[in-house]
């Protein structure tokens, strides 16, 4: 055992975020920590291939980080990456025809910060806006635990909200961040990524864009892990067969033991390696069949020209980094080099496109970047390379919630993972908090010692009743 009574070893399966979290927080404890990691890098789901076609580091898909993100903000930190992460306030928004609206915070305090760049908008009508105002005007005040077995769709009809505003505004920021359509996904994890989000603090919806691609993030980690107090050490390639509650079996026949083992694989590999004797045994286990998953479908082009030119308009030459196409399949945009030339295209909840070859991907892309960016008509596309994550997150449907397993239960194997209780959604964000539960769990320390808290309420939002 190491100091104060904690463990003084700890085997991670899984070298993903949530493992890799657990293992720098226990590290930090002076616990000597081994990750073994079947791929032959880090990351899991949210990292980087090199593309044989074109010998670059493509990232499988965008990933983003918001400012409310507490969590995978301070992992970053320490891995000593966190200024890899470009910055904005602003949300673009083009509607087909290439008008852009700018949302983003003003003059007022939170939850109104958004209220000037809102009402100037093109993309909804006045009296749209004033339906999603009431809306946000009630998610401010509801309980959100309490909307667990129902859809937000549902939540959004009794809130009087037409097909037409749920299809502009309602579903993109939905289905980007929780991978699920507003007629399947929960309804209180839906009204936690707007309370959160977007009303609680000034800074909470602000958009972080890594400025290199996703693998280089986590390269530190190895290095880090090694000059700790207690040395830890990744194996990649090592793929486990079966997990107990003192150590881990390999495919090739190679047992590692430790104190702790903590099990941070995604939902659907964890059943495949418990022991089935700890599996019968242990409750949290009994349920996880039940897990569905939604898929993203992320796209990678190459012009022979500027696709996304400056914003008319502009003054200073200001160029569009990213974007929302309004009722568009295609949901996002983002600039990959600084002229403009390769952009990468993100569809979430991509069920209907997973058939398509990545021809027919690349020409329905392009028809939406035509209709919505006019000017990018005369480019030629030179490459397109489209990237089908089928299992990318598990779905937050209905139900799911009272379903995500703890960090502990009836045996000593402790889980991570974004699909356990995190509170949050498949993120980023809710994959580390689920790293750092597990460290606390497996230091038994509680987790409030590991989790960072979430950005402060701002007092406006308090006063008129936000219960983020």
């Amino acid at each position: 055992m190491g100091r104060e009574g904690s463990p003084g070893s700890a085997l991670i399966v899984g070298g993903g975020i949530a493992g890799l979290a657990c293992a720098l927080r226990l590290a930090d404890r002076g616990v000597g920590v081994t990750i073994l990691e079947t791929r032959k890098k880090l990351g899991g789901r949210a990292t980087s291939f090199k593309d044989v076609r074109s010998e670059q580091w493509l990232d499988n898909c965008q990933h983003v980080v918001l400012g409310c993100c507490t969590n995978y903000l301070d992992l970053l930190a320490r891995l000593g990456v966190r200024d890899r992460i470009r910055w904005y306030d602003t949300q673009y928004w083009i509607e087909e025809g290439g008008r852009v609206s700018r949302v983003g915070p003003g003059v007022f305090p939170a939850p109104a910060h958004f209220t000037e760049s809102f009402l100037r908008a093109s993309f909804l009508t006045l009296g749209e806006k004033l339906q999603i105002g009431r809306a946000c005007a009630r998610i401010m005040r509801v309980n959100r635990r309490e909307y667990r077995d129902q859809t937000f769709g549902t939540f959004l009809s009794r809130c009087g909200q037409s097909e037409r505003v749920i299809r502009r505004f309602w579903a993109p920021v939905v289905v980007s961040a929780c991978n699920l359509d507003v007629a399947r996904v929960s309804a209180s994890v839906a009204l936690h990524v707007f309370q959160e989000g977007f009303l609680a603090a000034r800074a909470s919806a602000d958009i972080g864009v890594p400025s290199v691609p996703l693998l280089e993030l986590y390269e530190q980690a190895e290095r880090r892990l090694a000059a700790a107090s207690a040395p830890g050490r990744v194996l990649l390639g090592s793929a486990a067969e079966r997990i107990d509650e003192t150590g881990v079996i390999t495919t090739d026949g190679e047992r590692f033991d430790a104190d702790v083992v903590i099990c941070a694989v995604p939902v659907e590999r964890v059943c495949r390696l418990i022991d089935p004797a700890i599996r019968s045994r242990d409750a949290r286990f009994a349920r996880l069949d039940e897990f569905a998953h939604s898929p993203i479908l992320g796209v990678h082009m190459t012009f022979d020209r500027a696709v996304l030119p400056p914003l008319a308009g502009s003054r200073n030459g200001e160029t569009l980094p990213h974007a929302v196409l309004v009722d568009r399949p295609t949901q996002w945009l983002f600039r990959k080099d600084d002229a403009g030339k390769r952009i990468h295209a993100v569809i979430s909840a991509a069920d209907d496109w997973l058939p398509l070859s990545e021809d027919q991907v690349g020409k329905r892309v392009l028809a939406d970047l035509h209709a919505c960016v006019p000017a990018s008509a005369g480019a030629k596309l030179l490459e397109v390379r489209a990237v089908k994550e089928k299992l990318a997150t598990f779905a937050p449907v209905p139900g799911i919630e009272s379903i995500r397993p703890g960090p502990i239960g009836d045996s000593r194997i402790i889980l991570a993972g974004d699909y356990t209780d995190t509170g949050w959604p498949a993120t980023m964000e809710g994959a580390t908090r689920s790293g750092y539960a597990a460290a606390a769990a497996a230091l038994g320390v509680p987790s409030t010692d590991m989790i960072v808290a979430s950005l402060p309420v701002a007092p406006l939002a308090s006063v008129l009743g936000l219960r983020a």
